[in-house]
């Protein structure tokens, strides 16, 4: 080895040996910042609460909520913030930050020597170090004692924080007048913008606050919103020494001498607050979301205008007793809730304006009947066109009535839905199964339903309750083609792919009747050159609830007029009190230009087109006078050949109908209209009775044409719970239709015979104890019609 290196590793080992207790005690003390720093603590964004910032689906505020210590606090992350803000505050308030270890000397004898020996203003010599300690441990930094603790609080967070964190902490905890703290929320509340969007005049003013801010800020705050002398002063002063290492924005001088206005803490936005509400509720029962800002899925345009619109309806109808109303928008592509308006006025505690009306459980009215028929599609039980009876039926003990207290008779499903008869809704809702109106409305997520048994029939006409949430879902499942999908208000919601709860036939079917259902103001038939409207009215039974529920382009509106504390009102009527402001809504959304097109919906492939006879919805026979077309499902829509209308021969020389065999006589044919009994009935109510067709008892026992009865009492598949105690005076009614030509109904129980009765007449049996009886009907022409009935007791 040579000896230069033989003595430069001598020279080295005994550097070592003299100062090996100074690199250990140097080696200690790398060790022990190292460990400081990576030693876990509680991170600095989450030593003080922060207020939460919703935004709508375009980034319009909607509301800055208080923090729990009723301070306005944004965290924003230093990224987010403005450089120019961030630099403007190190210029202003601490330049040295990013080389001296939390104190600065200089600064403090400085403070010290102005305040202590010359008497003059107290100056403190802090550094942004030194002012975050104070804030975070509340100090009082007047005396001295209190500013030596608030030196070693700014070493300590010096030790277990870098320069980035602790200057980030200080921007968002910095005090901005009043309880403004933070440079998120004082850029929110001051200039209505995130602090990454400022301008230069912005970012130095938000600067200069901290420093006094009280003061600075009290000529702000009235009713004139241009910042004080002070602060302007302040802030240009900043501007010169900006200028020094900033000179290209020199040109920028212009800006710095227009004026410059600050947003009173008092017209801070407060908008869709029903809907801010519900998702800060959700937002805070979710433990994974911390976030400070909330993205929802509101179009404040669209809010705005659905609000306008609402105001405007209650107030021209104040004299009607209509004071309070809700609204709900959704767009059926992403399932967004564009708009929502829970109640007519928020601010009036007279109509209890505070309360979310989307989310209040209400009597739906008819407006679940779209839903009953779509399943009628789905089951095989009926098609648009098929012919459904209007006339006094008794479903058990249950016997509705339509709203209008008449009967129309013959009406086909389209016209039963479209004219909201009770009578044919039930009478479908009595024939679906597996799934039930309950079943469909559990599996479409409909909440705290009571037990199947509670509601019965009922529930066909409103006697359950929903919410209009719940409600603008279901007809966005009917508006995307049977797929039920939840809806959202949070932007960061997932849209998910949803649950087919009916077929696209059924679907499109229902859809088709909705869209023919005329406008209450379209007088003059002009709907055909608006766009196409799906829609349904409800109303609530004693008028608590006045609804309407449709689509429109790729958006479904509900409706709902009347009040929060269930008081009825004879105004309250579907058509007439929340259908003008239903459709007043879309014609302002269309006149303002909201895009409104209807998504592409594609006929289903598996949907047929088929010739019918109108009179009975079937397939026409030769002798129908009057066809046309209704949508039919292969191997699933119900359909048969026309019986309505039969040839009958006539006999020339008495007018009665020959009897076979017709050679050599002179007989000539007729067609006639051969009406089920209960139908007849109702026919010659409204004054309008059918030609009776022509009998002939001489005839004998030849073959007759025509249906068998169809027993409408008891309902198939009932049970009957009769009480124990007045088992003795319980009676069971029985009743039937029948063919045009039957005379007599024939009534027995387990082959016994009980009885006799006219057509669409009452008979009444007794039972004689509890158990399963089959119940069959024979008419005078020996066609019958039979099943099974459950009788049980209860106490």
């Amino acid at each position: 080895m040579p000896a230069f290196i033989r003595t430069i590793l001598k020279t080295l080992a005994h550097w070592i040996w003299r100062w090996q207790n100074w690199l250990v005690a140097a080696a200690l003390i790398i060790a022990v910042l190292a460990g400081c720093r990576l030693w876990p603590h509680p991170s600095l964004r989450g030593w003080l609460p922060s207020s939460t910032a919703v935004y709508d689906d375009k980034g319009h505020l909607l509301r800055l909520t208080l923090a729990s210590d009723q301070q306005y606090r944004l965290w924003v992350p230093l990224k987010d913030i403005s450089p120019q803000l961030v630099d403007g505050v190190l210029l202003h308030e601490d330049r040295w930050y990013r080389w001296h270890p939390g104190v600065n000397p200089y600064g403090l004898l400085r403070g010290a020597w102005v305040t202590y020996v010359r008497h003059g203003s107290p100056q403190g010599g802090s550094t942004i170090t030194m002012q975050l300690a104070r804030l975070l441990w509340g100090l009082n930094t007047r005396t001295p004692l209190g500013k030596l603790r608030q030196i070693a609080r700014a070493e300590q967070l010096e030790l277990f924080y870098s320069k980035h964190q602790i200057l980030e902490a200080y921007l968002n905890d910095a005090p901005y007048g009043a309880n403004v703290q933070g440079v998120g929320a004082a850029s929110l509340i001051y200039f209505g913008k995130p602090a990454k969007q400022l301008t230069l005049p912005e970012a130095l003013t938000l600067a200069v606050i901290p420093q006094d801010p009280s003061r600075r800020l009290q000529d702000g705050q009235g009713a004139n919103t241009l910042i004080s002398s002070g602060l302007a002063n302040a802030r240009n002063r900043l501007y010169a020494q900006w200028l020094a290492s900033h000179p290209r924005d020199a040109s920028l001088k212009p800006l710095f001498a227009l004026p410059l206005t600050l947003r009173p803490l008092n017209r801070m936005p407060f908008e869709a607050p029903h809907a801010v509400e519900q998702v800060l509720a959700s937002s805070s029962m979710d433990a994974d979301d911390s976030s400070a800002v909330l993205s929802t899925t509101i179009d404040l345009d669209l809010q705005h205008s659905l609000e306008r619109q609402l105001a405007l309806y209650v107030k021209r109808n104040a004299s009607r007793g209509i004071r309070n109303a809700a609204a709900i928008l959704v767009d059926t592509r992403d399932m967004g809730i564009k708009a929502m308006v829970g109640s007519a006025d928020y601010r009036d505690a007279s109509i209890q304006g505070q309360v979310n009306g989307t989310l209040a459980k209400r009597s739906p009215g008819s407006t679940l009947k779209p839903f009953i028929y779509a399943l009628g599609f789905d089951q095989g039980v009926l098609q648009p066109q098929t012919v459904l009876r209007d006339v006094p039926t008794a479903f058990g003990p249950y016997t509705p009535e339509n709203f209008d207290g008449n009967f129309l008779g013959p009406i086909t499903a389209t016209q039963a839905l479209i004219r909201s008869r009770n009578i044919p809704a039930v009478w479908v809702a009595s024939q679906l199964h597996q799934p039930s109106l309950y079943d469909f409305l559990q599996q479409a997520g409909v909440s705290r339903m009571a037990s199947e048994q509670h509601y019965g029939l009922s529930l066909v006409l409103g006697g359950g309750e929903v919410t209009m949430q719940e409600l603008a879902g279901l007809y966005a499942m009917l508006a995307n083609q049977g797929v039920l999908r939840p809806l959202r208000l949070r932007a960061t919601d997932p849209q998910v792919q949803g649950t087919r709860l009916l077929s696209e036939e059924a679907s499109f079917m229902a859809m088709d009747i909705l869209r023919q259902n005329p406008r209450p103001d379209d007088a003059l038939g002009m709907q055909s050159m608006r766009m196409p409207v799906y829609w349904k009215t409800g109303t609530s039974w004693a008028f608590r609830d006045a609804w309407t529920a449709g689509s429109v382009g790729p958006y479904v509106l509900v409706v709902w007029v009347g009040n929060f504390d269930g008081s009825g009102n004879p105004a309250f009527v579907g058509v007439e009190a929340a259908a003008p402001l239903f459709f007043q809504i879309i014609d302002a959304l269309h006149a303002e230009h909201v895009p409104m097109d209807e998504p592409i919906r594609h006929m289903p492939a598996n949907l047929k087109r088929v010739q019918i006879c109108l009179a009975s919805g079937n397939l026409p026979t030769q002798w129908c006078p009057q066809k046309g077309f209704t949508w039919f499902i292969p191997g699933k829509s119900p359909i048969r050949v026309d019986d309505i209308y039969r040839p009958v021969v006539i006999d020339d020389a008495t007018g009665t109908a020959a009897c076979p065999p017709f050679e050599g006589k002179r007989t000539h044919v007729e067609v006639y209209e051969f009406w089920p009994s209960d139908l007849q009935r109702v026919f010659q109510q409204a004054g309008m009775p059918r030609r009776k067709p022509p009998t002939n008892p001489s005839c004998g026992n030849e073959r007759v044409d025509g249906t068998p009865p169809s027993i409408t009492s008891p309902l198939r598949g009932s049970t009957y719970a009769l009480r124990l105690k007045q088992l003795a005076d319980e009676r069971i009614p029985f009743t039937a239709t029948s063919d045009a030509g039957v005379h007599a109904l024939y009534w027995f129980v387990d082959d016994a015979y009980i009885g006799r009765s006219a057509p669409n007449e009452l008979l009444y049996w007794q039972p004689r104890s509890v158990g399963q009886y089959n119940v069959r009907v024979v008419d005078d022409h020996g066609r019958a019609d039979q099943r099974l009935l459950d009788i049980t007791l209860v106490e």
